[in-house]
């Protein structure tokens, strides 16, 4: 035999299955560099809408935050308008209760007054009548 120089004649010397095992591994190769591909894109694309979902998260977690710091300062505002309100009216109910003492004071000494001029009374007739 000659030397074989034709691809047929190399194709056959080869044999059809080695060749088909050749042309699979070679579309596997293909096929899985293109999921690699796809699957690095995604991957990506997933990282990004994490970064996204995680930015947003901050930036909700500081308005929340400030939010609530506003509202503290509104309610120790508030406790302190209280705290004003509270102390005044005591104030004033300290001086309605000094008034109130000092009239019941002077009723009292009116009665001591009368209870002593009574007492007098009562000593002058039982000394008259002696």
């Amino acid at each position: 035999m000659g030397a074989v120089t034709s691809p047929v004649s190399l194709f056959h010397l080869l044999g059809y299955h080695t060749m088909k095992g050749i042309i699979t591994s070679a579309i596997r190769k293909v096929t899985l560099e293109l999921v690699y591909k796809v699957v690095d894109e995604r991957t990506e694309e997933i990282i990004a809408k994490v970064g996204e979902v995680k930015k947003k998260q901050e930036e909700d977690f500081r308005y929340i935050i400030q939010k609530i710091d506003s509202e503290v300062g509104n309610v120790r505002g508030e406790i302190g308008q209280l705290r004003s309100e509270v102390k005044s009216e005591i104030g004033q109910l300290r001086t309605e209760v000094k008034d109130d003492i000092k009239r019941m004071d002077g009723k009292i000494d009116q009665l001591n007054q009368r209870i002593d001029t009574i007492i007098q009374m009562l000593m002058t007739i039982q000394q008259g009548q002696k």
